[in-house]
């Protein structure tokens, strides 16, 4: 998939975990997955919780990696196993002991919304992106792990951020569990933030947040992209297609309505 992804103009992927199998099974298998990759010049990102994911990373030829809190205590708890302190202690060993070359992100999930304690304090979260940032993360990204922020929650969240942190070493990563995720975007974007994940097809969730959907599916932000004059170099037909039949061959439900659009315009749907 990430191949094919590649042929559409994608070049950076949050490829694959590096974390234990006995808690994630289904993701055991990250290095075959990058030795897997065949395309030319993409930049290929594993996430790892701690100094094992990332042995394992560097083992399997990655130099780009994503390192994840969250602003919950209950919520980091129950994704990684830690409290939000013992993972920014294990974060700060990987950033200091990590060969010189390697380029880290940093996450902070539920950074409006926790599914276990509720709304989440704008600056704390800050605090933690500074933090990640003075430590030696190139960017961090805002994880709104379930989708349930709206505009004015992003707006109070990037007050506080933005107040503290260059725009450019800020990235989004909104959900779309309740339909938002385009209006926070385009909210993301006045403010002058350009790092944003999406998902093809709309695909993903999270097993720790009840209901969740997947980010922003490429598609849609593709089609937000090119709809206010932002050059983006994707073919988003192409994505569609991979994407819907990525979900057609592994019985799964395809949830980009502007991949729909251009399917059903292509004759494709």
């Amino acid at each position: 998939m990430i191949d094919e992804l590649a042929s559409a103009g994608l070049v950076s992927f949050d490829a694959v975990s590096f974390v234990s199998p006995k808690w994630v099974p289904q993701m055991a298998d990250g290095a075959e997955v990058v030795s897997g990759v065949t395309a030319s010049g993409v930049e290929l990102i594993g996430l790892v919780p701690n100094m094992k994911g990332l042995e394992d990373g560097l083992a399997a030829g990655l130099s780009h990696f994503g390192v994840l809190t969250a602003a919950s205590d209950a919520f980091n708890q129950a994704n990684i196993n830690a409290t939000v302190d013992e993972s920014m202690h294990r974060i700060r060993r990987i950033l200091t002991e990590a060969p010189s070359d390697v380029i880290f992100r940093g996450y902070v999930s539920t950074a409006t919304h926790c599914p276990y304690e509720g709304p989440q304090d704008p600056d704390w979260v800050a605090h933690l992106v500074e933090t990640l940032i003075e430590w030696g993360a190139e960017a961090v990204f805002l994880g709104e792990t379930i989708g349930k922020a709206t505009v004015y929650d992003v707006q109070r969240l990037l007050d506080e951020v933005l107040g503290r942190v260059e725009v450019h070493r800020v990235g989004v990563h909104f959900h779309d569990t309740y339909g938002q995720a385009i209006a926070n975007t385009f909210v993301a974007l006045e403010r002058g933030i350009d790092k944003m994940d999406s998902s093809a097809g709309g695909l993903g969730g999270c097993p720790y947040a009840p209901g969740a959907a997947g980010n922003v599916a490429t598609e849609d932000l593709l089609w937000l992209l090119s709809g206010l004059g932002i050059d983006h170099g994707v073919d988003a037909g192409r994505v569609a297609e991979v994407a819907q039949r990525f979900c057609a061959d592994n019985n799964l439900n395809y949830n980009s309505k502007a991949g729909r659009a251009l399917l059903a315009t292509a004759g494709q749907e």
